[in-house]
């Protein structure tokens, strides 16, 4: 046993050795660390993960509703229970690294993973705290083992660790990670057949409760088309199911709206009555709700009755959920309560700033409230950016004395074009009675000047959210634009693309969602968008706007991922790359790898 424990602590003893070379950028013997574990280094240096200290922030409550959270939960409880007293602790994470779960046995134990902030809100992906059971098995998309020096992070090298993914039995997507956590001096090599082994029983798991849920939604669904007949849909978690008439008799872009109400509707506790939808088309419809599983995001069976004025029905009082204006689609918090105070402020007579980052909407929704409020006066845009005259175009039509007028961009004038602007309306403003009402619309972190003296004739000001701040309304505005892009429909978005559509971050907001959207209807004409349909930026998450020469790298560092299955290392040898640059830049670009 002496001669044993002398090796196995000269092989530590090479292994620090080797991790400490690394750290130094010097050459590392690859005979002395396992190969995904210098990739996995390789990945930590790249993502600037810190070695001497940990750099965990708490992110956010734990979503203990998932399907994965609760199939897993009596497996864990289970295997909890066997250990019971034993240094070692079982932690479950969702598909982001995200700590869910947490089971250990032993005090001690348990003083330190809180030490290292290995619990439930914070995340230990790769790309936060380095070479870990955990973040390399989600990195890898494999089983991964890391003993004591192995870690990249100094803090960790007195554990041990063993993490396997756990993927959708349906979509066979990772959704996250079961991992086996002890001090290094207990580790044993049985940890990996025990993670293995959990794992299997949680994919056991989650299949029967997406299968049983999936199939009860389905038996409800069909019962309720068999015998209610009309539009019926049906919402499940990762499920939403359209009869026939309902594809028939709803546009796309109404169609959007009401399951974005009902699935509101749905996670509200049960209420009298049904709820009428001022749908976008104009169509107002009575949406009759019946959750059929409960949880977090209940599914549920939606009837909906599309209401005529001599349907007798449409005289029953029902709670109404909020109008969209018109033109303009979205429910998200965000952007509805943008709406509503310009709605206000338009009702009160003032003149309004409308404010927001470009592209965000601030034209379309001023034009909608005076459409909706006052649709028989006219509405006059000046764009000051579009051409020496627009001053006396402004001047012309306050002159003009009637509807709205819209002065876009002033953030775009320096300070002499700002006084001679403000005198115009100052002056308008205090000679007639018959003045249009005015909204200006604006940029202020693009502002080069002062604009207080402008903006006090103006009583109040609304600022229009970015889209990544209400990027729930995704759902609606894909198929919103769909429509007008493509002629009757004949374009949709599957839900694979709408995931990476989501995920990224819209620097240029519902603009360039638009010229995404349009580029792409251009080579997909009919059917649905998928993945591979979506130009380079749409697999990014990054949220600032790339130069021309990083746009071009990125395109071609995604076109390549493509091409290779999302195998980074052939991708980077199809570039002409190092592995180490090819990592950095996806990180620094916030590239999704796509799914081999």
């Amino acid at each position: 046993m002496a001669g044993a424990s002398t090796g196995l602590h000269s092989a530590g003893d090479r292994l620090a050795s080797a991790r400490d070379r690394f750290l130094a950028s010097l050459p590392v013997d690859r005979a002395e660390v396992r190969e995904p574990i210098l990739a996995s280094w390789w990945r930590s240096r790249e993502w600037n993960v810190a070695a001497d200290r940990l750099r965990l922030a708490y992110l956010r409550t734990p979503d203990l509703e998932s399907s994965l959270a609760r199939a897993a939960e009596p497996v864990l409880r289970h295997l909890n229970d066997q250990l019971d007293g034993q240094p070692i602790s079982i932690v479950l994470t969702d598909s982001a690294g995200l700590v869910l779960l947490r089971y250990t046995g032993d005090h001690d134990l348990e003083r330190h993973l809180d030490a290292i902030m290995l619990a439930p809100g914070f995340s230990y992906a790769e790309d936060i705290v380095g070479t870990n059971g955990i973040g390399t098995a989600l990195e890898s998309g494999g089983p991964a083992h890391v003993f004591g020096h192995e870690h990249y992070a100094e803090r960790l090298e007195g554990m041990a660790c063993a993490g396997v993914p756990i993927r959708d039995p349906v979509s066979g997507k990772t959704v996250g990670v079961i991992d086996l956590t002890c001090w290094r001096r207990d580790a044993d090599p049985l940890m990996i057949s025990l993670v293995q082994s959990t794992a299997g029983q949680i994919n056991q798991a989650l299949g029967e409760v997406s299968n049983s849920r999936d199939l009860r939604l389905l038996q409800e669904y069909t019962r309720a088309c068999r015998h209610t007949g009309g539009i019926v849909l049906a919402l499940g978690q990762d499920v939403v199911m359209l009869n026939d008439h309902a594809r028939n008799a709803l546009s796309p872009v109404d169609q959007a709206v009401l399951i974005s109400q009902a699935t509101e509707a749905l996670g509200r506790p049960p209420a009298s009555g049904a709820v009428t939808v001022d749908l976008p088309s104009g169509t107002v419809a009575r949406m009759f709700c019946r959750p059929v599983e409960q949880g977090r995001l209940p599914d549920g069976v939606v009837h909906v009755k599309l209401i005529s004025a001599a349907d007798p029905m449409a005289e029953v009082p029902a709670p109404r959920a909020p109008m969209s204006l018109p033109g303009l689609v979205g429910h998200g918090a965000a952007w509805r309560r943008a709406c509503r105070a310009a709605e206000a402020a338009y009702e009160r007579g003032e003149w309004l700033t409308l404010e927001g980052e470009s592209g965000v909407g601030k034209l379309a929704l001023a034009r909608a409230v005076h459409q909706r409020h006052n649709p028989v006066a006219p509405c006059h845009v000046v764009d000051v950016t579009a051409g020496s005259d627009w001053l006396a175009e402004v001047r012309e039509e306050l002159a003009d004395g009637t509807g709205l007028l819209i002065i876009r961009r002033v953030d775009a004038l320096n300070a002499r074009q700002i006084r001679a602007l403000t005198e115009a309306l100052a002056g308008a403003k205090a000679g007639r009675e018959a003045v249009p009402r005015v909204a200006i619309t604006l940029d202020r972190e693009q502002a080069t000047t002062d604009l207080t003296g402008l903006l006090r004739l103006f009583p109040g000001t609304v600022g229009v959210p970015p889209l990544r701040h209400h990027n729930e309304d995704l759902r609606e505005l894909v198929p919103f634009f769909l429509g007008k892009l493509s002629q009757q429909g004949r374009v949709s978005c599957s839900p694979a693309a709408m995931q990476l559509l989501l995920r990224h971050t819209w620097p240029g907001n519902a603009t360039q969602l638009w010229q995404v959207l349009k580029q792409v209807v251009q080579h997909r004409r009919t059917g649905q968008i998928m993945p591979q349909d979506l130009p380079p930026e749409c697999w990014t998450v990054s949220r600032r706007v790339l130069s021309p020469l990083e746009s071009i790298e990125r395109d071609a560092i995604v076109q390549s991922l493509l091409d290779n299955a999302g195998n980074k290392i052939r991708a980077a040898r199809a570039l002409g790359m190092s592995r180490a640059t090819i990592y950095r830049r996806i990180h620094e670009y916030g590239i999704v790898t796509p799914a081999g």
